[in-house]
């Protein structure tokens, strides 16, 4: 067998954003790499992971959902690569909201309460950190088993923040961020909206926090009384809990997540790919190699 075949062929979601640059990230990092925009391109040849890129996730939520003879479509191939096959499948930005389970904000990737694709149990808030013009690199914590420890530059561009995960979502990243300007209203709505003990499906900026109908109970994490703090306490085993995180004190900054992992699945709130640090697409290389062994 030669060293080709014997790489792990990794599909690249070519609808938007830096495909190209996650090709050659990945190609460093050893493995072979194949442009995804169809369900044709994914069946041409087994596929051992896939990278969704960044881009704009209301226009990728449109596109993929396309299928012109009422055939499967790109987002339930996907669906299907993820939670049938198990295949090593990773998010980055706007790709990290398709993977969301919740979102908050409005958004194409989130049709009444249902994820396009869905798989990662995050509660995840669209543009926190601002729009275009506000993109910027800061330090973030390295992959997981890195030889090298020194923190990874995240560059941000237009990207998400992860607000919450579930118990079953091992959380690799985060950072003290303050959320711009339309973020800051989101979450103020948002916050309120819990504190009065609404159960929050759907208002204004706010799109799909429930999914298929279950019951999640919401909360805000801030400063409590030792009674509030009891009543928490006795019902955190009955339902679901979302928690939210609180402002810093005397600021708007938050500890937001922006790396996690569930299992075959991995999301980053930045840019790998614009980077030559290649520690991430190496640490999603070796998710790929460990499934195929």
């Amino acid at each position: 067998m030669s060293n080709t075949e014997k790489k792990p062929l990794v599909g690249v979601l070519a609808i938007q954003g830096a495909f190209e640059e996650h090709q050659a990230c990945l190609e460093a990092s050893g493995c072979r790499t194949k442009q995804i925009r169809t369900v044709a391109d994914m069946n041409e040849e087994a596929l051992d992971g896939m990278v969704l890129p960044g881009g704009e996730s209301t226009a990728m939520g449109l596109i993929g959902t396309v299928s012109s003879d009422g055939s499967k479509n790109v987002w339930q191939a996907l669906r299907e690569f993820i939670d049938v096959d198990q295949k090593p499948t990773w998010g980055t930005c706007a790709g990290m909201i398709l993977l969301a389970e919740r979102c908050v904000g409005a958004s194409a990737v989130i049709q009444d309460g249902q994820a396009l694709i869905g798989g990662m149990d995050i509660l995840v808030c669209r543009n926190y950190f601002g729009s275009q013009v506000s993109s910027f690199e800061m330090p973030t914590p390295p992959p997981p088993n890195s030889e090298d420890s020194r923190q990874y530059p995240g560059v941000f561009i237009r990207a998400p923040a992860i607000l919450s995960a579930g118990q079953d979502v091992k959380v690799l990243g985060k950072v003290l961020a303050t959320p711009c300007r339309q973020a800051a209203v989101v979450l103020q709505e948002l916050e309120q909206k819990i504190a009065k003990g609404e159960t929050v499906v759907q208002m204004g900026v706010v799109d799909a926090l429930e999914r298929n109908n279950g019951s999640i109970k919401h909360r805000a994490v801030i400063k409590v009384d030792d009674e509030e703090e009891e009543k928490k306490e006795t019902n955190k085993f009955e339902e679901p809990v979302i928690e939210l995180p609180g402002a810093a004190d005397g600021s708007n900054a938050r500890e937001v997540i922006c790396a996690v992992q569930k299992n075959n699945l991995l999301c980053t709130a930045f840019h790998p790919e614009l980077t030559n640090d290649h520690r991430w697409h190496q640490y999603f290389a070796s998710m790929v190699k460990n499934s195929m062994a």
